[in-house]
């Protein structure tokens, strides 16, 4: 069993080394899982007994390793509560994503003892995908490990993201690495050269004429053009500092570096996430004056819009929400959110809240049940699992009708819900970050390669504003076409051309994880059934 554990760990160690952001070293992914896969089969070939226990604890190791060395950057924002909390607190990102890899491959192993090699392996692939689109829908969700991202910097190979997502991704690393797997197993057992011949065939054709495809999509697809003028802004303000600074010197910063580039055409300024950020009532944004400062600096600009993070609340007669909290004092109820705000040159203002809150950050798993660790979570700069959210995605319209989509941070990740609002009609993406939490780590990076993923998924370019760095230009492509440096204070300006064309991913959205899901459930089924199937004939 020591070998089957070393294979695992030696699987673990490929997928961290091919993951993002490291460069040049994504072609492992196409075999980092065959090592899991041959330990798999060891322990199913094996005579011993609680075979599935080993596969389960096995599978588990490897996928941990993956996981906590790709990020290890969530110790950082909880590092300051000492390591004694902090240490327990980060195994839940890091175990709980390895618990359902190790949990779909368990899946495959009962598979395997009612059907064949055959059936078992594309079962696995639903269980992952089954596990893959639980992890970013339910109360913990954490979607940052889904296989198809790992194709973030070398975005080349996938243009064709705008057909499938990162889902497609996914399908496209299990089918190389199986059909690897099938041939290794075909030397071992001496199977015959014809269906050796026939795998070689098939897993040149999987690996080549997706990367063949995507490349002529690539140096073949053009923009049309529609250009916008857009600038970014960096403030690099401290983020455990940022809230206890006055707001009209966070706006100061902000309406200079927004100066020092700005054009008389320019449409968009974008701010990150909570610049502004002192609450600020929701319903009397419009008579504060911070209101004014911005509009003030705005009315330089004719064309003028104004996309910034902003720490807002809101008040209620009653519970409107699940997450109104009732204040005493004023017999009302009131709800904190974690917005996004328009403002243009008139007085109209728009808003977005964040939907895709972090767990425990921003949002509470499994409500009172994890109550007691509202004081460990409050550490993480959020609402201790308070912030209110919104149930749609957004788009944030101009006078002259231009779509801007507002993505919050943690939301870059989720590219159905970008999807909805281009479907919605936003013609460009406008992301806002803040992540100086997590300090010079590879977090960041990550960060920013996925959302090259939504730019190609959708054909959007992407302007992306972060307080600390990085904030940069991604165009229709995925290509970054201008990035800042970490922890400088600077602005950005691009023409920008948007899009009103929906791809097939924009129109369908997750289309292949549910499917994923149904065969899956069909596939835990079908094992239920097996298994009973010859207790009811022996009873009868």
């Amino acid at each position: 069993m020591k070998k089957n554990l070393l294979l695992a760990v030696f699987s673990g160690l490929l997928l961290w080394i091919a993951w993002p952001p490291t460069p040049y070293t994504t072609l492992l992914l196409f075999v980092a899982l065959v090592p899991m896969l041959i330990a798999m089969e060891n322990i199913i070939n094996a005579p011993v007994k609680k075979k599935g226990q080993f596969i389960f604890a096995t599978t588990f190791i490897g996928f941990f390793i993956w996981n906590s060395l790709s990020i290890y950057w969530v110790y950082n924002s909880l590092k300051t509560i000492g390591p004694l909390i902090a240490i327990p607190i980060t195994l839940i990102p890091y175990a709980l994503g390895p618990l359902l890899m190790a949990a779909a491959c368990w899946l495959y192993f009962r598979m395997r003892l009612v059907t064949g090699r055959a059936w078992a392996l594309p079962a696995l692939v639903c269980f992952w995908i089954g596990y893959e689109y639980l992890h970013q829908t339910w109360d913990l969700k954490f979607p940052w490990m889904t296989l198809g991202n790992g194709f973030a910097v070398s975005h080349k190979w996938i243009q064709w993201y705008e057909y499938t997502g990162v889902y497609g991704g996914t399908i496209w690393v299990w089918a190389c690495n199986i059909l690897l797997f099938l041939l290794y197993i075909s030397l071992r057992e001496a199977q015959t050269k014809t269906y050796r011949s026939k795998l070689v065939i098939a897993l040149v054709s999987v690996l080549i004429i997706p990367l063949g495809f995507s490349l002529v999509q690539y140096y073949n697809y053009q923009e049309q053009e529609n250009p916008s003028n857009v600038v970014v802004v960096q403030p690099n303000i401290d983020p455990y500092t940022k809230f206890n600074l006055p707001a009209y010197q966070e706006i100061q910063t902000l309406t200079q570096l927004s100066d020092s580039l700005a054009q008389p055409n320019t449409e968009y300024f974008i701010w990150p996430e909570t610049a502004i950020a002192q609450d600020i009532n929701e319903d009397r944004l419009g008579s504060t004056p911070e209101y004014a400062q911005v509009k003030k600096f705005l009315n330089k600009y004719k064309n003028g819009n104004i996309i910034t993070g902003v720490s807002t609340y809101k008040f209620y007669k009653d519970a409107q929400t699940l997450t109104a909290q009732l204040m005493p004092e004023s017999n009302q109820y009131v709800d904190v959110f974690n917005t996004a705000v328009h403002i243009e040159n008139s007085d109209k203002l728009q808003f977005y809240h964040k939907s895709k809150l972090v767990p425990g950050a921003e949002a509470l798993p499994f409500g009172s049940l994890l109550s007691f660790l509202k004081p460990v979570f409050a550490h993480l700069g959020g609402s201790t699992g308070g912030y209110g959210s919104q149930k749609e995605a957004g788009v944030f319209y101009t006078e002259s009708g231009i779509g801007a989509d507002p993505v919050i941070c943690y939301e870059t990740i989720w590219g159905d819900w970008v999807a909805q609002s281009v479907r919605k009609g936003a013609q460009f993406i406008a992301i806002i970050t803040n992540d100086g939490w997590w300090e010079n780590t590879s977090g960041k990076d990550q960060h920013l390669d996925y959302a090259k993923l939504r730019a190609i998924e959708n054909r959007r370019w992407v302007c992306r504003s972060a307080n600390t760095g990085i904030s940069a230009f991604i165009n229709q492509r995925g290509d970054i076409v201008k990035q800042s440096s970490w922890w400088v204070k600077t602005a950005l300006k691009q023409d920008i051309n948007l899009n009103s064309e929906l791809t097939f991913y924009s129109q369908h959205g997750d289309y292949l994880p549910k499917a994923g899901c149904l065969l899956a459930l069909l596939g835990v089924a079908f094992i239920i059934l097996r298994q009973f199937k010859p207790r009811v004939a022996a009873s009868n």
